[in-house]
């Protein structure tokens, strides 16, 4: 018996990728196939009330008859053998059933020479989903392959099909994966709404070439727009995506992806590219591109590469995509080769950036050679080495390029237990620069730095057992304490090319380092001191933690351009607290320590009763980066209105502007087997003018309306639209760039 072709051809003509239910939706079917050995592969075991045999040639089965193969089981009221033509003949409430679809008949009739099959009237339930329907007739054979005739499909449950796929005919041949359906009609509510008089189908799970599932959308910014991806096998190890898009705004779009797969390197080049857009004030073509490759070039080196381009500064606001957002500023251009050993590390890098509007002029890394080597001298002591040398250009005359060339190496002494740790280490910090410079710059040609380094780290971790509010607690206290000593030496000749300044949090406080990037290394002599405070519940979950730190200064640096005006860094404090088992508040902030101000905060409250019931309020704070003040308040919310009704929205505000940035209202109604998704949104349009200024004052509007129909290669929920961002839920963060 052929059955399993027609479970595969149901499953792959109507459902690539079948959506999991929902809790309320009736459960899909699982029987239980009998037990039944049998004793060599081609037996087959029949069960009944009553057994008539004419002459060894003729058996007659009535009364719960039960037929047990290895392609299924076959209940009927009545079952007929013919020994001589080797046909098997069943009727009255036929039920046919192996591990994926169970099929109910009025009459089977089987060649059980040739294999050929045929039942009538038939209805079908995929088993693991809710995948059921119809057919008027199903014949299979081993030579002619499988036939469907007058098919139908659905995932809704019986008496409530809101949607449905129609075929007046399904075929498959044998050795071949690809099979053909005729006069296709797609129905909503009883209503035909899509009509394809032909297509072909991949029956097995193999990649195949063909068309893949239409995007839509509709917004302001590119009115009604249509995508449709052509998938295309080129071969197993290559493939490739072609997917033309209608923007009835702007035009027509091209949008390529194409993957490649080795044993040792694999990669993805994208291609998108607009040849005329309406709306586009320059008339000119517009594209992005994109490849990403990661490769093996043995066991210890690898190579990797990332390079993005966009033709102008709005295509990522007007077009969208896929892999950068409006308010990114800049796109990576990298090319690097690493090597890694368990004493050795090495790695070489070209970075470029892609500047996206009117912000400063990035340097450029090209290239940039990092080595690192560890070696233990001793049980206590070990030896590390450190080591770059980068040239930086950003590609215009008036500024400086520079060569730079760093060595660190490190002696330390760690000691370690279960309780505690100590860490002594001294380094030397010595690096040279090689600078080309424009007139009157005000740098040195030839820079030669060379700094010592000391420091002492230390931690404790108490414990203890207590009682909190009559439950059982564990509350840990955690000192640990810093202390860096760097020599000064003036730096007043060296350029900055890869140096920007750092934002302490409590766990930045410990860095030992004020500076990202080595053109500046202030001279320091200071204690660093913090303390944290856990409650772990009989669980070991935590539900309590609290930390606080501060620097403490000996002496002002030296660097004039960065002298401080306090002996005390900010206090820095992180607070998580798990009020209950719905509601966990989150902090961070920086008390300024000599107008006790507040310089930076965070703080957000979440009530989340289970997975798609959550609200969060949320404040983020920050008095000055790069002269801009950020204040802002933001609510989220995700709530079920109904068994089928879901609300989700967000709202931030600009607290400082007084004024919303970006607000977001969604509603869908989702059953068993369909949904729909309305979505409204208002956010600041971030668009770039002539000269690369960004608009803080320009606002957009987009509507957004989404079809899901359950089966047909969708798993969308509202909760994971959540998930993804859709709507705008994240963990709490802190802004520390």
């Amino acid at each position: 018996m052929r059955m399993k072709r027609l479970s595969f051809a149901i499953f792959w003509l109507f459902s690539s990728a079948a959506a999991a239910q929902q809790a309320e939706c009736p459960a899909p079917l699982m029987p239980q196939l009998p037990q039944t050995e049998l004793t060599n592969p081609g037996d087959i075991h029949v069960k009944a009330a009553r057994t008539q045999i004419q002459q060894d040639t003729l058996a007659q089965f009535s009364g719960n008859v039960e037929i047990i193969s290895e392609q299924g089981h076959i209940q009927a009221q009545r079952a007929q053998i013919n020994k001589t033509d080797k046909t098997l003949h069943a009727d009255g409430n036929i039920r046919f059933l192996d591990q994926q679809i169970q099929v109910n008949s009025e009459k089977i009739d089987l060649n059980l020479a040739s294999g050929q099959l045929r039942l009538d009237s038939t209805e079908y339930q995929m088993l693991g989903f809710a995948g059921r329907g119809r057919a008027d007739s199903i014949e299979v054979d081993n030579q002619e392959g499988l036939a469907l005739k007058d098919v139908s499909f659905t995932t809704c449950p019986e008496g409530s099909e809101d949607w449905q796929i129609r075929a007046s005919s399904l075929e498959l041949t044998p050795e071949d994966n690809w099979g053909t359906a005729r006069n296709t009609r797609f129905y909503l509510g009883g209503v035909p709404v899509f009509y394809l008089p032909y297509f072909k189908f991949p029956v097995t799970d193999e990649r195949q070439t063909g068309l893949l599932f239409p995007k839509m959308s509709a917004s302001d910014k590119v009115g009604v727009s249509y995508e449709q991806p052509f998938y295309w096998n080129i071969a197993p190890n290559y493939d490739a995506t072609i997917s033309p898009r209608l923007m009835t705004d702007r035009g027509l779009q091209l949008k390529t992806e194409f993957r490649y797969l080795t044993e040792s390197q694999r990669g993805q080049v994208d291609l998108e590219y607009l040849g005329s857009d309406r709306r586009h004030d320059v008339d000119e073509s517009r594209y992005f591109y994109r490849f990403l490759h990661q490769g093996k070039l043995s066991d210890n080196w690898q190579i990797s590469a990332e390079i993005n381009g966009l033709s102008d500064d709005n295509y990522i606001v007007d077009l969208g995509n896929d892999y950068f957002n409006r308010g990114d500023t800049h796109m990576y251009q990298t090319l690097s080769v690493d090597y890694y050993s368990e004493p050795l590390d090495f790695s070489a890098e070209i970075r470029d950036f892609e500047i996206i509007g009117d912000h400063p002029s990035a340097y450029r890394a090209v290239p940039e050679l990092k080595l690192n080597y560890r070696q233990p001298l001793s049980e206590h002591l070990n030896f590390r080495f450190r080591s770059e040398l980068a040239h930086f250009e950003d590609g215009r005359d008036d500024t400086p390029s520079a060569t730079r060339f760093h060595m660190m190496p490190t002696l330390s002494l760690p000691l370690q237990n279960a309780w505690g740790e100590l860490l002594t280490e001294a380094s030397v910090l010595q690096t040279w620069y090689k600078q080309d410079l424009p007139d009157g710059s005000g740098l040195q040609e030839d820079v030669s730095r060379t700094l010592g380094q000391g420091r002492i780290y230390g931690a404790i971790n108490f414990e203890r057992e207590t009682e909190l509010f009559g439950s059982d607690m564990t509350q840990t206290l955690e000192p640990k304490f810093q202390y860096l000593y760097t020599s000064y030496e003036s730096q007043d000749g060296i350029g900055l090319y890869d140096t920007n300044r750092l934002l302490n949090d409590y766990t930045g406080l410990f860095r030992g380092q004020e500076f990202v990037g080595l053109d500046r290394i202030s001279d320091s002599n200071h204690l660093t001191v913090g303390v944290t405070t856990r409650l772990l519940d009989k669980n070991h979950q935590e539900r309590f933690k609290l930390s606080l730190g501060q620097i403490f200064y000996f002496n002002n640096t030296k660097l004039e351009e960065y002298s401080r005006d306090d002996d005390r860094s900010a206090l820095a404090a992180e607070l998580d607290w798990r009020l209950s088992s719905k509601w966990v508040a989150r902090s961070a902030l920086q008390l300024s320590s000599s107008n006790q101000k507040v310089e930076r905060s965070n703080l957000t409250l979440d009530y989340q009763m289970s997975a798609d019931k959550l609200v969060q309020i949320s404040h983020r704070y920050v008095r000055d980066i790069s002269g801009e003040e950020i204040n802002q308040l933001g609510v989220t919310a995700s709530w079920p209105l109904s068994q089928n009704w879901h609300w989700v929205g967000r709202w931030y505000k600009d607290m400082h502007g007084k004024r919303t940035i970006e607000s977001f209202t969604g509603l869908q109604y989702e059953s068993c087997c369909w949904a729909v998704q309305f979505g409204s949104m208002r956010y600041l349009s971030n668009r770039f003018d002539a000269a690369g200024g960004q608009s803080t004052e320009e606002f957009d509007t987009t509507v957004l309306l989404e079809f899901v129909f359950k089966g047909v290669g969708s798993k969308k929920s509202s909760r994971t639209l959540l998930d993804e961002g859709l709507f705008g839920y994240r963990q709490p963060y802190f802004l520390n760039n």
